[in-house]
């Protein structure tokens, strides 16, 4: 495991930015799977700006999207394929048809979460996965259970987590959808690299749990240690008490 403690959030989104661009850099077709939340908008900056001076390019790189909400149009100004237009592919040279996100508004959520798991494996699997970390541990939509979930499931959204996500939706919490499709532990497991990116003082708890603490589906981020090639980036609020505990720092 490699981590990079950086000063505040606008230098981890820097670090995390320069990894996935190096990514893209050095398998131009790769298949990148993103993230959405608060957290991965900075390192999104920095790859617009990145594309739009010439320094990369996304023309042949494939996304597929960790999760969203059930219910919600991909035109609902809270989804998550809108978050992904308006917060990265609109200003990119990516094309649409090779962007992936689940379709929350599917008649039969089995299938298509058994659609989702084949596009991974049509696809060859994903090359780089960026993850955030939930207050509770969960990565997607995998919230604290009692086992680690396989393949793309639909999951009932935890009370902590639609109370995380309220400030999206103006604070009312009537407002948040209560379930979503989200890749499962498996899926995300198996990408070659996993890159998760962390900022701010509320996260350092989690973080500490995740990767000092035991192995357990009540903390779903704690299994990620177990990969052979995972990346942790976080600032200094967010690392500081996995630092105090002796983990290795990359320059």
């Amino acid at each position: 495991m490699k981590i990079y403690q950086r000063a505040n959030y606008t230098d981890m989104s820097h670090q995390v930015a320069n990894i996935i661009a190096a990514q893209v850099i050095l398998k131009p077709n790769c298949v990148l799977g993103l993230a959405t939340g608060s957290t991965p908008i900075g390192a999104y900056k920095e790859l617009i700006h990145s594309a739009q001076i010439g320094d990369i390019s996304f023309a042949q790189v494939s996304s597929i999207n960790l999760d969203e909400y059930v219910g919600l149009s991909p035109a609902h100004n809270q989804s998550y394929r809108y978050f992904m237009e308006s917060n990265l592919f609109d200003h990119i040279n990516i094309r649409r048809e090779f962007t992936n996100v689940p379709n929350g508004l599917a008649d039969d959520l089995d299938t298509e979460c058994k659609r989702y798991n084949q596009l991974i494996e049509d696809i060859g699997g994903i090359d780089l996965q960026l993850l955030g970390m939930g207050h509770n541990g969960h990565v997607g939509f995998n919230e604290p259970n009692s086992h680690f979930t396989l393949g793309t499931n639909h999951v009932t959204l935890a009370k902590s987590t639609i109370e995380a996500n309220a400030r999206f939706f103006d604070d009312d919490l009537s407002k948040v959808p209560t379930a979503a499709i989200t890749m499962g532990i498996k899926n995300i497991m198996q990408s070659k690299t996993i890159l998760v990116a962390v900022s701010g003082e509320d996260k350092a708890d989690i973080v500490y749990k995740a990767f000092c603490g035991p192995v357990t589906p009540q903390v779903p981020s704690s299994i990620l240690p177990m990969h052979p090639n995972v990346i942790l980036v976080g600032d200094n609020s967010a690392l500081h008490k996995l630092i105090q505990a002796g983990e290795l720092v990359c320059d």
